[in-house]
């Protein structure tokens, strides 16, 4: 099984440590550190995983996702066509302004076609 560790490099001039650092000590850059990890096959050393290569957006190749509408059309068309099975959708928004209200409609709809999850943050104020 892999072990994965993580380090901090510097973009300007390659210092790696083992936490983020504001101020690079070797370069005195500020904000360069990114975090890089590192996985350890059985009985090797640790290596850096493969780098993602940038590409130009209309160099991709298109790819058929497969959405499910939610009965409201409006909102289908800012979600690009439906829900994308296994995505995450934040909904924000001034309070009382029915989101709450929305996510419940749209539960209730699209209930029979699988399995929905509906997390909601409260926050309860105090007054004295």
């Amino acid at each position: 099984m892999a072990k994965e560790k993580t380090i901090f490099v510097c973009s300007e001039c390659g210092y790696e440590s083992p936490k983020w650092m504001g101020k690079c000590p070797a370069c005195n850059q500020w904000n360069t550190f990114y975090e890089e990890k590192l996985t350890k096959q059985s009985g090797s050393k640790y290596e850096k995983k493969k780098e993602a290569i940038p590409m130009v957006l209309n160099q991709l190749e298109k790819t058929q996702i497969n959405r499910k509408l939610t009965g409201f059309s409006e909102l289908d068309r800012v979600l690009g066509g439906g829900l994308v099975n296994g995505s995450l959708v934040l909904l924000g928004g001034e309070p009382g302004i029915g989101k709450s209200t929305l996510i419940l409609q749209i539960c209730d709809k699209i209930k029979g076609e699988g399995k929905v999850l509906y997390i909601s943050r409260r926050r309860i104020s105090r007054t004295n």
